[in-house]
């Protein structure tokens, strides 16, 4: 059986829907689309879809949670381009068994999400679906059009940077699968994975720092996602193996459950961390602008004039290009 991967089917449709209007500065090919208007500014459209039974299982990922993670994984991919988040269009494919109370739990986290980052619903559909939960989320955001960060941006010799812990989601969805979420030393791991926390604040500072080239977020894997940088800026990257940070629950956990924490950073998805590059003169600015506002960064390699992301681990290179989560048909 011939199976379609998720990037193939982008490239194929974006070959079919070439052109626009001129206010269109960028189509399909980064995290959102950005679309000029008056003032210097753009706006950042974005859209995502989670699916019962292949982004989420309900039997361990509860309702509240779940309408949180639909908005945040939205909201992330306007972060990856510096933007402030502000509509939200939803809609609901409800199954038949689908009751008030899971609707109402569901909508509740929704709505949490877009207050805390001032956001507004302004609309949706809702259909029916047969067996299966589906949530499709649209959000609108806006920013300066010159501060806009685009995955075409990375340059031969800039630093590689990532915004946070890596590999604790996919962690987290191991131990949901084996019915261990409820238990206390795994919360938060589990928690990665059932209520990620989009890094749009600082994405907003980034980019109007003017220290960074390209940025995007970690969805499917620092491999995977770093590749896409890599592809549409025409460029290589070395991974320092040692550099990729670790959580400390990561590393004692993951080995129990017979997996390579390193591994899951690299490949596991869904931790909705940025992932930046900045020239090195950049480094010191970089880290007192992101520890003034309470974050770490760390510098994981660096981007050559090769191609491919290529690990380098005791001495020797492993080609780790879009070797992340493939989302296949």
């Amino acid at each position: 059986m011939h199976h379609l991967s998720e990037r193939n089917i982008i490239e194929a449709i974006a070959r079919q829907s070439r052109g626009g209007p001129p206010e269109l500065i960028k189509g399909i090919g980064d995290d959102c689309a950005v679309v000029r208007k008056a003032g210097g500014l753009v706006d950042l459209w974005t859209t995502d879809a989670l699916v019962q039974g292949v982004h989420f299982d309900l039997a361990w990922h509860p309702p509240r949670l779940l309408g949180r993670k639909a908005a945040s994984v939205n909201i992330s991919d306007i972060g990856a381009m510096g933007g402030r988040p502000r509509f939200a269009l939803l809609c609901l494919g409800l199954p038949a068994a689908c009751s008030r109370q899971l609707l109402d739990e569901l909508m509740a986290g929704f709505l949490e999400v877009l207050t805390m980052h001032d956001m507004v619903l302004v609309g949706g559909d809702t259909v029916f679906a047969g067996e299966r939960l589906m949530l499709s989320v649209t959000v609108c955001g806006e920013m300066e059009e010159r501060h806009v960060c685009y995955r075409a941006a990375a340059r031969p010799d800039d630093l590689i940077w990532v915004s946070g812990c890596l590999g604790d989601a996919a962690c987290g969805l191991a131990l949901c699968r084996q019915g261990l979420r409820a238990e206390e030393a795994y919360l938060s791991l589990c928690r990665a994975h059932l209520d990620p926390q989009p890094q749009a604040r600082l994405g907003r500072l980034l980019a109007q720092s003017g220290l960074i080239h390209a940025m995007m977020d970690i969805s499917d894997g620092l491999a995977t996602d770093l590749a896409h940088i890599c592809k549409a800026s025409g460029v290589g990257a070395e991974i320092m193996a040692p550099d990729v940070p670790l959580s400390p629950e990561l590393q004692k956990t993951a080995p129990a459950l017979q997996l390579a924490p390193l591994e899951l950073a690299l490949q596991g998805g869904e931790d909705y961390q940025l992932v930046f590059t900045a020239p090195a003169d950049s480094s010191a600015p970089l880290q007192d602008l992101c520890r003034g506002a309470g974050r770490d960064i760390a510098c994981v390699g660096r981007i050559t004039a090769g191609e491919g992301v290529m690990l380098c681990r005791e001495g020797e290179r492993q080609d780790i290009t879009f070797r992340g989560y493939e989302h296949t048909f």
